[in-house]
């Protein structure tokens, strides 16, 4: 179920007012979700949407965008001119040109690179980085895409930082863990690795590595170890990599927050495989 404009369905006959209070919830004013109804940030984006006409950006765009792993708490992101903000929502005044804007879903929204431009120049790096691999993994977005808008906006205020943390940017990732997982690597000077190595042979793949030394790192979530089927398959695809020479450092949720152990680990396996760190 959709957020709707309650007065709306009043005037239909479709709830009574009372059954309007009863079982929905209003995430802005007039604007309704049943209870029952998860307020994922698609949801919270379309009602803000709905509560403004406003074309939506940043995060909200991103959400109707297909990007994955976004907070549903989060305030949405909308342009207007007239800055005043209700609770849950954030309003800027950028200034959208044709190119820039386009319709998903039927929902005024930032075209997907210039939502990655946004969300690049307003948030440090690590907030930004997991957005934007998630953005780009759900749209196909190329570092060019973004770096066009950012040529066309050179004076607009945090392309720099933008510019900057584009190269760490993957599409390749597929989960923020996997992100944060690559970031600490690469952070430590390690090689960059690939994301989403396949093995077509093997009908298997790896979240990251490296071909020339045949080096790969797993990030391993809950699921792989509280999943029996999961668990079983985790096993078969191992002994698959290591019969076809490669070795794969697998890296828990709990090992996250013992970054220096990962990269000990991993720097280890590439050095035996003759890589130069």
């Amino acid at each position: 179920m959709q957020p709707f404009i309650g007065s709306a369905a009043v005037r239909r006959g479709e709830l009574s007012r009372r059954g309007l209070a009863r079982e929905h919830v209003a995430i802005y004013r007039d604007v309704y979700l049943h209870r029952d109804v998860e307020l994922t940030a698609l949801v919270r984006a379309r009602a803000a949407w709905l509560a403004t006409g406003a074309t939506l950006v940043g995060v909200s765009a991103a959400a109707v965008h297909g990007t994955k792993w976004l907070d549903g708490f989060a305030p949405a992101e909308i342009v207007r001119p007239d800055r005043h903000a209700a609770a849950g929502l954030v309003v800027h005044s950028w200034a959208l040109g044709a190119d820039d804007v386009c319709v998903v879903g039927g929902v005024d929204v930032t075209t997907a690179a210039r939502t990655a431009f946004d969300i690049g120049r307003t948030r440090d790096a690590t907030q930004a980085i997991p957005i934007l691999d998630a953005l780009f993994n759900s749209r196909g977005l190329k570092h060019g895409d973004v770096s066009a808008v950012a040529d066309a906006h050179p004076g607009v205020r945090g392309v720099a930082s933008l510019r900057a943390m584009l190269p760490n940017v993957d599409g390749g990732a597929e989960s923020p863990q996997e992100t944060r997982l690559r970031l600490i690597l690469v952070a430590a000077g390690l090689p960059r690795p690939e994301t989403q190595i396949r093995f077509p042979e093997l009908h298997v793949r790896v979240d990251m590595g490296w071909r020339e030394w045949k080096v790969a790192v797993e990030y391993d979530g809950v699921q792989h170890w509280a999943d029996p089927r999961q668990r079983s398959w985790d096993i078969e695809r191992i002994a698959l990599l290591e019969a076809a020479g490669w070795v794969v450092v697998r890296v828990s949720a709990d090992m996250m927050s013992r970054p220096g152990l990962i990269v000990a680990r991993v720097r280890d396996k590439l050095r035996a495989r003759g890589c130069p760190v």
